[in-house]
């Protein structure tokens, strides 16, 4: 039916005052099983997941054109914290 992806980011991560935070790294249901909740309960179990390792804050991201996951985002409590756009540059010897 779905998937998700949690890991614990240490350091910075953009809005959050904690220095290990629970981050939701992917969420993925089946198109068939959408509108279901299942997205929510996959995400409350890794935020169940991400308290028990002693996290006080979780986190996401998503593209700034993928309307869809901010609206979901938003619907289960999380909050716009920024929007960046990410650079990356080749090194070359």
């Amino acid at each position: 039916m779905g998937a998700a992806q949690c890991g614990l980011r240490k350091g910075y991560v953009e809005g959050t005052n904690s220095t290990h935070v629970g981050y939701l790294e992917a969420i993925y249901v089946i198109e068939e099983f959408l509108n279901n909740s299942i997205a929510s309960m996959l995400c409350k179990s890794c935020e169940k997941w991400a308290m028990e390792i002693g996290c006080k804050e979780f986190a996401s991201d998503c593209e700034l054109t993928n309307r869809e996951s901010l609206e979901f985002h938003l619907s289960i409590g999380f909050a716009e914290a920024n929007r960046i756009i990410c650079l990356t540059k080749k090194l070359i010897k």
